[in-house]
């Protein structure tokens, strides 16, 4: 496969995502837009496998195959189309292969068996893992450097993915997955963990706040570090944090548990990410 056809691969993996995070995409130059687009790329593929109906085994496999491409990109001789589209923003940005390792780690997470009421500390590394690890590479594109623009980057990380977890609680039910913290189960005298019957608890609904509020302050600090970054460079991240946080309003609008996947209409999408990108303002 040519370098253009590689490139190709990876936008028509975004574009059939119908993912939010496509408009953000679309304000950046051509390169670091192609760069963007090979690095959602590997996330979707990782996920894939993740969410996927193959066997664990075979998940892991799988996983651990990417975890040798990942080390062959950083030696120069990737085999995969995905992994080869990367060669070069690896090269123009930078982009530190600590990251890519994370986000495997955390598709790994998924993969090992069905998660149920982790700790709050293995949350939190989930998290960090599956989103910040974006985050992390992210910024390294869009050229915003320093401690604040990595404070920014993780807070938001944790915000977008808490917010997921927020949309996507039915789905993952019907996986065998519960992706809310074994202490906020204690905390409203929920004992089990067998997703279907945690959603039914009447407990669910204070559950449903303190993650409402926990996406809430990582949104919050995620402003706030970016009052101290350059806003220009972090024009795309920006746009992702006004469409999340809306999202998180719309859920709370909805109702937790949502009873389907509750989304944005495309021209809401859009006028978010014009809104947010002339001022710079989520």
């Amino acid at each position: 496969m040519s370098a253009l056809a590689e490139q190709a691969h990876v936008q028509a993996i975004v574009e059939r995502s119908k993912s939010s995070f496509y408009w953000s995409m679309r304000l950046l130059p051509p390169a670091k837009r192609q760069a963007m687009f090979a690095i959602y790329a590997f996330c979707r593929e990782l996920d894939d496998i993740a969410d996927g109906p193959l066997p664990l085994a075979e998940k892991r496999a799988l996983l651990e195959d990417w975890r040798r491409e990942i080390a062959a990109l950083y030696a120069g001789h990737p085999a995969h189309p995905i992994a080869r589209a990367l060669v070069e923003p690896v090269e123009r940005y930078g982009l530190d292969r600590r990251w890519f390792e994370e986000i495997a780690a955390g598709m790994a997470m998924d993969a090992a068996g069905d998660i149920r009421a982790p700790s709050m500390p293995e949350l939190q590394l989930y998290c960090r893992r599956v989103a910040g690890a974006v985050g992390m590479l992210s910024i390294a594109v869009y050229g915003a450097k320093g401690r604040d623009a990595a404070d920014f980057a993780l807070a938001l990380g944790d915000a977008v993915q808490l917010t997921n977890i927020l949309r996507d609680l039915k789905e993952d039910a019907a996986m065998g997955r519960l992706y809310l913290p074994a202490e906020m189960l204690e905390a409203v005298g929920i004992r089990e963990t067998e997703p279907s019957a945690v959603l039914a608890h009447p407990g669910m609904a204070r559950i449903a706040v303190a993650m409402v509020d926990w996406a809430d302050q990582r949104y919050d600090d995620a402003e706030a570090a970016l009052a101290k970054c350059d806003r220009a460079a972090l024009r795309p991240a920006i746009v992702i944090l006004a469409t999340y946080r809306r999202l998180l309003d719309r859920l709370v609008e909805t109702g937790l548990p949502a009873d389907h996947r509750v989304r944005l209409r495309l021209g809401e999408k859009i006028w978010i990410a014009l809104r947010s990108a002339v001022t710079l303002k989520p």
